[in-house]
């Protein structure tokens, strides 16, 4: 059966994306964008504080949830391959408020991202140069992201393919000399399974442990749902996208749960060594310990490297989708329209500029003074991922509905996410649990810590205002299902 054909609106003239990225492109970014210090140092702390089984039931669970939002993303990233992802979806099948909230928050999270991770950078440099400022280190990071966005999309695509190459190549080692180790294989005798099973179960800390864990989970995994403002300026969403949605899942089950099941089996979760990584500290990375205990002494130096590609690689993801995000609201009439110019080559100059320029003085005001307004920005955007996977849910459910409604044949699809409509449900509960509950220990002695209330959940008054303010003042109303633009105008 032949498929729809597509209504084409060509882009008003030097507002138009090129697509120039590749399959190869889509498939690392897919995976490289949830592989980082989330997987490299915080998955210690995960096993610390729930046991390793513990740690393990809160990431497949996570996994499967992120799995369901890339089967729904996929499907309308390849029915409409625009860079506004998710913002256009929102606006076009939920109601144009929305979007309008969802695309801000969205550009703000990873706008905030840059000085983050040029921060993070800084501090690892430390360890091979002390008497560096870290400031310097910072600034000329910051330069390298600008200098690969302002190339093309190609060259975000180019670098992030190799960093991921790195980040895969680093795991799939890690897990043949951890398996190693387990079985005996090399220094040593089998370490076994007597770790995992520590105190007589692989559980520690209950229920409420896990729950905390969803929460670095749903963190570590923020990014995968890249390859959905990427699908933009793919050259052949409809078959490139779906590939790499489908080696999501496997990715996911390999990277993350083969290592955390590795590291709580050489590790017992009682080492305080796996509470104590951090960038400033990457001795004690679990990755480290386990190379170390295998007789790699240069296993610190090794993982401190992998470490500072990774935060270069979601420094890229961060510049590259706040861009996008940027120039798809001025596109559509939600930001001044300057941010919808692109140059000769493809790149929303104006959005980079500006994005640049509002991550560079929020680094600044990291840099100095103690800091406060720095933490307050951070906190501002850390609910953002997991609002944005809601609204991907709610677009997934509302798209279907609206296609079926306008008697259209399912069949057409180019790409058709399995188990609706419980996957985009299931995952719509479960973030939704993830974004209540991001501090619920705040409420639960004998009075509840505002302050912390307030450091948790002052993203979610924000998009609320962003939200309601859009409504009230544009006038919008959820779209009913029969008036959803199903068009794709490029």
């Amino acid at each position: 059966m032949s498929k729809a054909p597509i209504e084409i609106e060509v882009s008003p003239k030097g507002e138009k994306l090129q697509r120039s990225l590749r399959a190869r492109h889509l498939s690392m970014i897919a995976i490289g964008g949830a592989i980082g210090t989330g997987l490299f140092i915080a998955s210690g702390a995960s096993i610390s504080s729930a046991g390793p089984g513990g740690a393990l039931v809160a990431y497949v669970a996570i996994g499967i949830m992120v799995y369901f939002l890339m089967t729904s993303l996929g499907e309308m990233a390849t029915f409409m391959p625009v860079a506004g992802s998710f913002e256009t979806y929102a606006s076009k099948f939920v109601d144009p408020a929305v979007g309008f909230s969802l695309g801000w928050i969205y550009w703000y999270n990873w706008a905030i991202t840059i000085p983050l991770e040029m921060v993070a950078g800084g501090l690892v440099m430390k360890y091979w140069f002390p008497a560096i400022p870290s400031f310097l280190w910072s600034v000329i990071f910051l330069a390298l992201l600008v200098a690969l966005n302002v190339l093309s999309a190609r060259g975000y695509g180019e670098a992030e393919y190799w960093f991921s190459i790195v980040k895969v190549v680093t795991i799939i080692a890690f897990l043949i000399v951890g398996v190693a180790m387990i079985f005996g294989i090399m220094n040593g005798p089998a370490i076994g399974f007597g770790n995992f099973m520590l105190d007589g179960s692989p559980f520690h800390g209950g229920f409420l442990a896990i729950m905390g864990i969803f929460m670095i989970a749903g963190f570590s995994f923020q990014g995968t749902e890249l390859v959905g403002i990427a699908a933009g300026e793919s050259d052949n969403p409809g078959k490139n996208v779906p590939k790499a949605i489908r080696q999501v899942f496997w990715r996911i089950l390999l990277f993350y749960v083969f290592s955390i099941l590795v590291i709580g089996l050489i590790i017992p979760y009682t080492d305080p060594n796996l509470l104590q990584a951090s960038v400033e500290n990457i001795a004690v990375s679990p990755f480290t310990l386990v190379f170390e205990r295998a007789g790699m002494a240069f296993a610190a130096a090794v993982m401190n490297a992998v470490i500072l590609i990774s935060i270069l690689s979601v420094g890229n993801s961060a510049m590259y989708a706040s861009t996008r995000m940027l120039w798809a609201l001025a596109k559509d009439g939600k930001a001044p329209r300057l941010f919808a110019k692109v140059n000769s080559r493809g790149v929303p100059i104006f959005a980079l500029v500006v994005t640049t320029i509002i991550g560079f003085s929020a680094f600044l005001s990291s840099s100095f003074g103690d800091g406060t307004v720095y933490v307050w920005l951070l906190n501002a955007s850390g609910m953002a991922g997991f609002i944005a996977w809601l609204g991907i849910a709610i677009s997934h459910y509302r798209f279907r509905k609206a296609y079926i409604a306008q008697g259209r044949d399912l069949n057409q699809l180019v790409y058709k996410a399995k188990w609706y409509p419980f996957g985009p449900i299931f995952a719509f509960v479960l973030c939704l649990i993830v974004i209540l509950g991001q501090n619920y220990s705040a409420f639960m002695g004998e009075n509840v810590d505002w302050k912390g209330v307030i450091v948790s959940y002052i993203g979610l008054p924000i998009f609320l205002v962003l939200w309601l303010g859009y409504k009230i003042v544009k006038k919008t109303k959820v779209v009913p299902l029969q008036e959803c633009d199903l068009n794709y105008k490029e």
